[in-house]
This record gives C-alpha cells, sequence and structure tokens, in this order.
C-alpha cells in the first residue's frame, strides 16, 4: 500500500493496520483521528467520516457528495440499491421457510457517510460479537446511538468486485471509460489537415474527438487544456516517416501532465504516405524505430501503435480514411499493451 501511495504521489493518506474482521479495520481507521494507538500525533477530527470498499472502484463523485450531505443532516446516510434477487429463509431441514417481498428491502451498498461523534461512539459500544461477526455499519449506529440513516439511491456502478470474472468486467468497464475521447492532432501542411478533418469527422460518430492542428515544438494553450481535462487518447497525423521526435515531444508533455500515472495512454502515429509509389514506404530501418520508442515509453505507462494511411486515388481517400478511424477505434478500445510497436496499414 505505500509503494502505492509513493508511485502514483498520494497527499494526505495515512495507512492504518486493518483488523481481524470489517468492523475491526474500520474501528483502527476511527482510532487515529481520536487516539493515539496508531500515530503519534492524531490527525484532526472531521465532522464526516465517508466508510467505502475498495472492491467497489467505480464510485462516482456525485453519490459521495450526496451521502456527505445526508450525514450532516441525519447523522448518518448509506447508498441503496434495489435488490434484484428475492431472498429466501430456509428451515432447518432445507426446505423453504418463507420469502421477503422484494419490492419492500433495498441492498445495503457502500459508500456510507457519518458524523464522526456518532460512529466512533457506536464503534465504541461494540461489543465482541458485532466486531468479529457484524457486516452493517448503518446498523451500529442505530443500535447504539439511535441514528436512523438517510438512505440514498445509488447508482448501477457500485456493485462489488468478488470473483474472477469480475476481474474482467472491471477491466472492461476501465476501459470503455477511458476510451470516450480522442485528441487528434496534425501539422499545418494542407495534406495532413485535410487527412485530420476526414478522419475527425469519421471518428466523431463513434468517440468524442478534439481535433488540433498545431506544431508540437510549440506551446500550445488548446493542447494544454485537453491534457489538464484527463484525454488519454492521441491521434499524431504527419507526412514525415515515423515522426518519433514529435511523438516525443508528447510523450514529453504527457509526462508532464502526470495522466499516465495512473492509467495507461494510447498513443497511435499516423504515418501519411501520398505518394503515388505504391510500393510500401515504411522500410524495416523505420518498423524497428519504431518498435524501439514504443518499448521505451511503455515503462511510462504510455502505448504506441503505428498506423500507415496509404492512398494514390484521392477518390478513395475517405474509404481509406474510413478504414483508418475503425481500426483507431479498435485499438483505443482495446489497449492491448502486446501490440505496442506494431504498424497497421488502413
Amino acid at each position: 500500500m505505500k509503494s502505492i501511495i509513493e508511485k502514483y504521489g498520494h497527499k494526505r493518506v495515512m495507512v492504518v493496520k486493518g483488523g481481524i474482521t470489517r468492523h475491526r479495520s474500520i474501528f483502527n481507521g476511527l482510532k487515529v483521528f481520536a487516539e493515539n494507538e496508531f500515530s503519534n500525533h492524531p490527525l484532526q477530527k472531521p465532522e464526516v467520516v465517508i466508510i467505502h470498499d475498495a472492491v467497489r472502484p467505480f464510485v462516482e463523485e456525485d453519490i459521495l457528495s450526496k451521502v456527505v450531505m445526508a450525514a450532516k443532516e441525519h447523522g448518518a446516510a448509506g447508498a441503496i440499491r434495489p435488490l434484484v434477487s428475492t431472498v429466501i429463509a430456509s428451515a432447518a431441514d432445507g426446505c423453504l421457510d418463507h420469502s421477503l417481498e422484494r419490492a419492500r428491502y433495498r441492498a445495503s451498498e457502500m459508500p456510507q457517510a457519518f458524523l464522526f461523534d456518532i460512529i466512533y461512539e457506536a464503534y465504541q459500544q461494540c461489543t465482541d460479537y458485532d466486531l468479529d461477526y457484524g457486516t452493517e455499519c448503518l446498523h451500529l449506529a442505530l443500535k447504539y446511538c439511535k441514528t436512523n440513516a438517510k438512505l440514498v439511491e445509488g447508482t448501477a456502478d457500485l456493485w462489488k468486485v468478488t470473483y474472477k470474472r469480475d476481474l474482467y468486467a472491471a477491466e472492461s468497464i476501465i476501459k470503455d471509460n477511458l476510451s470516450q475521447q480522442v485528441c487528434v492532432i496534425t501539422n499545418v501542411k494542407e495534406a495532413v489537415a485535410q487527412v485530420g478533418f476526414l478522419l475527425h469527422e469519421s471518428l466523431k460518430s463513434q468517440i468524442k474527438v478534439e481535433a488540433i492542428s498545431i506544431s508540437l515544438s510549440k506551446n500550445d494553450s488548446h493542447l494544454q487544456n485537453i491534457l489538464s481535462g484527463q484525454c488519454y487518447n492521441f491521434v499524431c497525423i504527419n507526412d514525415k516517416k515515423c515522426a518519433i521526435q514529435e511523438a516525443q515531444q508528447l510523450v514529453d508533455m504527457l509526462e508532464k501532465s502526470n495522466i499516465p500515472l495512473l492509467y495507461p495512454v494510447v498513443l497511435i502515429l499516423v504515418h501519411l504516405d501520398i505518394s503515388e509509389n505504391i510500393s510500401f514506404s515504411i522500410g524495416m530501418e523505420e518498423l524497428a524505430r519504431i518498435k524501439k520508442f514504443a518499448r521505451e515509453v511503455k515503462k511510462k505507462n504510455i502505448l504506441v501503435y503505428g498506423l500507415l494511411i496509404q492512398y494514390e486515388d484521392h477518390l478513395l481517400l475517405q474509404e481509406t480514411v474510413n478504414s483508418a478511424a475503425a481500426l483507431i477505434t479498435a485499438v483505443i478500445k482495446d489497449r492491448n499493451p502486446e501490440l505496442i510497436g506494431q504498424l497497421l496499414v488502413a
């Protein structure tokens, strides 16, 4: 955990040793604000504390804000979701005893928020049985502090990563979230700008596109705004062979922005070949340079792919660009690190 905090540069984070059960771990966390057991210098006691599960990684800021505001007013609050299955009780012989009316009940989810004094007092009064076998924090606030929690309707994103198959679903959600926007960068040359415009038009039906026509050697405020807006996908179009130097400039800018720190950034280098020679225009030396560059920047969490747009007949340009857009969309959505440095051909 400490290595993760250092890697991602988190500030104002204190790691507290967990207990053998959920409630004992939460109690240890609360003690940091009131006792000297885990720190020589107790932290300033907050008005509200939020309790959340790491196995629910897709919590949105909106639901956090809602439970905090509700906790300020009611003393405690928690997210809930409709039950998707009917809850039944079995008898001692293994047969059905009774079932609950699903419409009357809800599934308790995280996050939950509490006035600090309420939840800390509740944990102080807990029995060992509560700490070892209990699972519901809202119940503790009700049982020991007579605090009726406000229930806040949560979103479907609060689902719990429990089984191995859930990891694949979580990965898919992360990839989908990272694939919502792409920045298309072209230089000011007419042919390159034209392809950039056509690519923008072809891509925008599938993904949000920001198009910029600049030289990467210049400090462009529009590009800086895109970087600060957490865009994770970039397409650089150039008619120079490979254009590794300009790509390196973008990599340097991405590093300074810290965008690749948390999630991998996709960088697609588009080589535009408008020569009338229909022979394959990129040689083995250039391909080797792309692969070497891709391996180097992968260490910085940037995934580099090559794409060749080659056409002789301008009448077929739109068709070629549509093919390129399909490849770009697929690469962005898949984000496969095993394919870095490969050259795709539209």
